[in-house]
């Protein structure tokens, strides 16, 4: 037996007038959201902070190289790394296979020779941490896997990783020491 039009309309007023589980499907609708957002702007912090940190190894362990301590104690490019390794947390960065040393060095004569290609691939890294007065650049490069922002941002890898790159450009100073071969 169908309701009378009178009671249909009293029913749809009292549902319309009904409020109890209005919060709880506003904060259905508005939750997924919200947390997507809160664990962005935690990754992307994240991010940051690691930047920060590889950028300050980059700076100390360079300084090893200026000197001439790693020309003068014969540094290959796995002990260069090790003590690299030894600069940044291990909390954050995986050291053994995450991190990539780039050490290369140029002639005296000019900064303008320098060149400062991304290097993605382990198999570029090289080891010249050149003689008193070259040029060198130190680069560490670092693969940081991406959770929340992968789909958010079209600067990563194509492995869904963010390339983090931290740069020391600088002379070598007079050290008396012997320039190492290059690898």
């Amino acid at each position: 037996m169908p309701l009378p039009a009178h009671s249909f309309a009293r029913l749809l007023r009292r549902f319309r007038r009904n409020r109890s589980g209005v919060t709880a499907v506003e904060f259905a609708l508005v939750a997924p959201l919200f947390f997507a957002l809160l664990f962005a702007i935690i990754e992307v912090a994240m991010i940051f902070f690691a930047s920060q940190v590889l950028e300050t190894a980059t700076q100390d362990s360079s300084r090893f190289v200026m000197t001439g301590q790693a020309q003068g104690a014969n540094y290959t490019q796995a002990q260069f790394k090790t003590f690299v390794c030894g600069e940044v947390s291990s909390a954050l960065f995986d050291c053994t296979n995450g991190i990539y040393v780039d050490v290369r060095s140029y002639p005296a004569t000019s900064f303008s020779t320098v060149n400062l290609t991304p290097i993605t691939d382990p198999t570029q890294v090289k080891w010249c941490p050149g003689k008193d007065g070259d040029v060198v650049v130190v680069r560490l490069f670092y693969q940081w896997p991406l959770f929340v922002t992968k789909a958010f941002t079209s600067t990563f890898l194509s492995n869904g990783k963010r390339l983090l790159v931290a740069t020391a450009t600088f002379k070598n100073e007079p050290s008396g020491t012997a320039g190492t071969t290059c690898s």
